[in-house]
């Protein structure tokens, strides 16, 4: 089976059985580790998995006709994504990769109806999915674990405090949200820090909450939620945040997304950028990430987006790399999901909890072991306008531990 001599070039340590759709057992590995035994239950997938396993897999354990037997999924994806990071990867796998990255701009291309479709496609989704396993703020986004022991509430409060510090905030400033996602972020800002917010999200779903938690609380006056993209704002902002929302700009539009920035930004302005990105330099999305999960979407290198900065005008005043923070928000992620399966099930179907199985525990150990990082890059017009060393960070973080936030 073709399949079965893929894995047997690629995975060289840990335990993993194959049983083929004929019952033929392979077994792969040097018995070391967790033992992971994998059932296909299709002839077809003997040579579709081994043409394009980054799809198919995903997609039989989507459709039930890959099962996992002994172990779990996570099991399974941790076996494989650690010999991949070995350097065994087939030289099938390799070209196909390559192949990939030559049609990614056409894969990145996000003018503004393409942008609201592949925000509608994951956004849009029943709020109760998101409630059962995010936070109470439904931050949706990187946490910051100051200690390995933190609650995800706790190292999502840590997330939002950092930024804050690194904004530079000052009361009555005018600050921009691009991806203000379910509002989080703004209605945090605009409480601890007396400043007037603007949130910019593509999501009617999170639009409509985010405004109605602002008249909750009270802040209806200084913080307002805009059903727009980011290219068809004006004015201008003293200060310009924008989280987990760059990953679906396309390295196409980063030159238009950078000097819209700086358009938008107040001569003595700051703004701080937080996205996922990738230690080992340009590449290509998953492409059953992309077709089922976010479409449009990619996780740049840092040598494909500090150019575009330079040129757009901005200085980058700072640039921190979290590297397993989000790792461990996923995992609390995907625990809860798996806590609440049930109840997720009813709502959608056991498809579509394959599905998200698949994607939360994949995305994971991206993080662990396939480069994915987080960075966080300030930028501002002046090069003086950011203090000389970075101590402020951390006063603001200890003048603020502790101020309650918004309820959910």
């Amino acid at each position: 089976m073709l399949f079965s001599r893929l894995l047997g070039h690629v995975i060289r340590t840990g335990d993993l059985v194959l049983i083929d759709a004929d019952g033929n057992a392979s077994t792969f590995g040097d018995g070391t580790g967790p033992r992971s035994v994998v059932r296909l239950h299709d002839r077809k997938l003997h040579t579709a998995l081994a043409l394009n396993p980054a799809l198919r897999l995903g997609e039989a354990f989507m459709d039930g006709t890959l099962t996992i037997e002994e172990g779990s999924l996570y099991d399974f994806l941790l076996l494989a994504t650690r010999n991949l990071a070995s350097g065994t990867e087939h030289p099938l796998m390799r070209a196909m990769d390559k192949a990939r990255r030559w049609v990614r701009w056409a894969q990145q291309y996000n003018p503004v109806t393409r942008a609201k479709e592949n925000v509608h496609h994951h956004y849009d989704l029943s709020g109760r999915l998101y409630e059962l396993f995010l936070d109470h703020d439904r931050q949706y986004s990187c946490a910051y674990f100051t200690d390995p022991g933190d609650a995800l509430e706790t190292a999502q409060e840590n997330k939002k405090r950092h930024l804050a510090a690194k904004l530079l905030l000052e009361p009555g400033q005018r600050v921009l949200d691009i991806g203000s996602g379910w509002g989080g972020l703004a209605l945090y800002l605009a409480q601890t820090a007396d400043v007037d917010v603007t949130g910019l999200t593509l999501s009617e779903e999170q639009h409509k909450v985010a405004n109605e938690r602002a008249r909750r609380a009270g802040l209806e006056h200084r913080v307002r939620f805009l059903l727009r993209d980011y290219r068809e704002e004006a004015g201008r902002y003293d200060r310009i945040v924008s989280v987990g929302m760059f990953e679906h700009v396309g390295v196409v539009h980063y030159d238009a997304f950078f000097r819209q920035v700086r358009t938008l930004l107040t001569d003595d302005g700051v703004a701080v950028l937080h996205a996922i990105g990738r230690f080992d330099g340009p590449a290509a999305t998953n492409p059953w990430l992309r077709k089922y999960i976010f479409p449009g979407g990619y996780s740049p290198a840092l040598s494909e987006v500090l150019p575009v900065v330079e040129k757009s005008g901005l200085f980058a005043t700072d640039i921190e790399i979290l590297r397993l923070h989000y790792a461990q928000t996923l995992r609390h992620w995907r625990q809860r999901f798996m806590a609440a399966r049930a109840e997720i099930a009813a709502i959608y179907d056991e498809r579509f909890c394959r599905m998200w199985e698949f994607y939360l525990a994949g995305s994971e150990l991206a993080f662990v072991n396939q480069g994915h990082m987080v960075f966080q890059i300030q930028m501002s017009r002046r090069l003086e306008t950011v203090p000389l060393t970075r101590d402020y960070i951390h006063d603001w973080e200890r003048r603020t531990q502790g101020r309650p936030g918004i309820a959910a």
